[in-house]
């Protein structure tokens, strides 16, 4: 028997690592395409999309403009999406009859799906119609994730230009994201999907009447469903919301170890690549792959001491007489492998999709997930995660700067106070939306009654739940109630906050380092693509993110992995 899990560890490992190995071959093949994508001339049909809206494509913006567009975008997208949710029974493609949502949770889930969160409490296929997936929330798996992109690359812009105003313009950047990295991705991506049997039609549910004779007469409703189109977008764009409640531990989401597999790469593959689109676009090669090393560092390091948490037994069971690998919760069906992969995939790439049962996992194994997202940069969503680590690297050259007494600069731009508040803003305001909103539901009676489980692990719950809600992830740990008025109000505050504070402090960057002058190139200034930078970047993460939430770790899943210690 031993010998048998050392085999299954040995295949474990090989299975971990080509994962790795794809990523990084795909990261300089999809960077080289998207730079093509927002430095050529004019692109296919792009033309008549623009002359039809009466958009002026050579006319650029500043930061303020650039903002002003991007948020009204969103926020009329919010309120048509709020708008099919709440009527959803009075319109078509709704074979199951399904009314339309409570004006809390519409609320709720249209903020969370613009948000790019796609944070979900309700169940899907008992829920929403197929309008209501396909207009609704497939629609904004596109738009929240070239949102999320745009404002990457007009931080790409800010900071590879000097002594101007402009950063862009958002509606030639939101369709070209649209219409030429999102949508044939996907497209390709869906029809793969069904090759491995993920359902796409319009059928009405079935009902299949079971053959055991002790259940004779009864029947099981077998859901149906556009699912496909929605899973392949609902990855590449780290959106995450599943077709069906279960999510990617449906087999008619994620049918198979290969498409396992593939929905695990298709999460990342946007992320990665925009780490080798910055260093082309800034003209800094070594930047690009520097950032994407300290990405891969921390996913890494998260990939294997998750699977390690999960593979081997809790030394506190074997007090209580539990022996071998604890497994509950996880896919039975992809391994321990495949479950840690995926949700590590899931929660480094703010994607919210799940194949397991997190409220079920040891408490290391669910802490790993949410210290992934609180970070947010490892390695991000779609264009979330490179902004992010910018922001990053801000505060890293500036801390740096000040200790050996230099002027502080980045990229060769001098460095400002307001520069740095707005480096801060991005990169705490989630943490104070967790700890602020946590301590909220657990001093409210109806905060409170909503978590299923005491002690340490129902902290657990909400914390997560706040973290998932303001670091735009959306996966659930389980186990809380959420689908009432206070979660459905809060979270949505936390998803809105949590989104465009962030954005309106990226985009003040771009436009402030698109104004500045390029500091004369000497022996002082501050090499951001060395080996020791990156090690320092990787400490300052930490730092901030350990400083901010270790006393709200303590309480929840390390406090619980004592106890169980402790055969408690």
């Amino acid at each position: 028997m031993e010998r048998m899990i050392n085999h299954l560890q040995v295949a474990d490992i090989i299975f971990l690592v080509s994962f790795i190995v794809v990523l990084t071959i795909t990261t300089p093949i999809f960077g080289t395409y998207i730079t093509k994508v927002f430095t050529a001339r004019t692109l296919l049909g792009e033309g008549l999309i623009y002359r039809f809206f009466g958009i002026d494509p050579e006319r650029e913006m500043d930061w303020r403009t650039y903002t002003f567009h991007l948020i009204l975008f969103n926020i009329v997208g919010l309120l048509v999406m709020f708008f099919i949710l709440l009527l959803q029974g009075f319109l078509p493609l709704n074979p199951q009859g399904f009314k339309g949502f409570p004006w809390d949770l519409a609320l709720n889930t249209a903020v969370s799906f613009t948000t790019n969160t796609n944070w979900q409490a309700y169940s899907g296929e008992n829920t929403a119609s197929y309008l209501s997936q396909m207009l609704g929330l497939t629609v904004q798996n596109f738009l929240s994730a070239a949102t999320g992109i745009t404002v990457a690359i007009a931080l790409i812009r800010g900071l590879s230009r000097s002594e101007t105003p402009y950063i862009g313009n958002f509606w030639v950047d939101i369709t070209r994201t649209t219409l030429y990295i999102l949508l044939p991705i996907s497209f390709i991506g869906a029809i793969f999907l069904m090759s491995q049997g993920v359902v796409q039609n319009f059928d009405p549910y079935l009902k299949i009447s079971l053959v055991d004779p002790a259940l004779n007469g009864k029947e099981q409703i077998i859901p149906m469903g556009p699912v496909a189109s929605q899973e392949a977008i609902k990855l590449l764009g780290t959106n995450g919301g599943g077709f069906f409640g279960a999510n990617s531990a449906h087999p008619f989401e994620n049918p198979t170890p290969l498409s396992n597999f593939f929905e695990c790469l298709l999460m990342l593959l946007i992320p990665t690549a925009l780490t080798y689109t910055f260093g082309k676009l800034t003209n800094r090669p070594r930047l690009g792959w520097l950032i994407f090393g300290v990405m891969m560092f921390l996913f890494i390091t998260a990939l294997f001491s998750e699977y390690y948490f999960m593979m081997k037994s809790h030394p506190g069971f074997s007090k209580m007489g539990i022996v071998g690998p604890y497994v509950e919760g996880q896919e039975t069906r992809f391994g321990v492998a495949g479950s840690s992969l995926f949700v590590t995939v899931s929660c480094s790439g703010e994607v919210g999709a799940v194949n397991g049962m997190l409220d079920s996992y040891l408490p290391v194994g669910g802490m790993i997930p949410f210290l992934l997202m609180a970070s947010g940069v490892t390695f991000g969503g779609v264009g979330a995660g490179l902004y992010g680590m910018v922001a990053y690297m801000i505060i890293a050259a500036f801390i740096a700067g000040l200790m050996v007494g230099r002027v502080p600069e980045f990229l060769r731009k001098k460095l400002t106070p307001r520069d740095m508040w707005a480096s801060v803003v991005a990169t705490i305001t989630s943490t104070f939306l967790i700890l602020i909103l946590s301590s909220i539901a657990f001093r409210s009676r109806i905060g409170v009654s909503s978590i299923l489980n005491h002690g340490p692990h129902g902290i657990t719950e909400v914390l997560y739940a706040y973290t998932s809600a303001a670091n735009n992830n959306g996966s659930a740990f389980a186990g809380l109630s959420a689908n009432n008025l206070f979660y459905n109000l809060t979270t949505a505050f936390a998803m809105f906050a949590g989104r465009f504070v962030v954005i309106i402090a990226i985009l003040y960057l771009a436009g402030s380092f698109a104004k500045k002058k390029i500091v004369p190139a000497s022996s002082h200034n501050l090499c951001e693509d060395s080996f020791i930078f990156g090690i320092w970047l990787i400490f300052v993460i930490l730092m901030i993110n350990v400083l901010g939430l270790f006393p709200a770790l303590s309480m929840g899943p390390i406090l619980e992995h004592l106890l169980i210690y402790a055969a408690r």
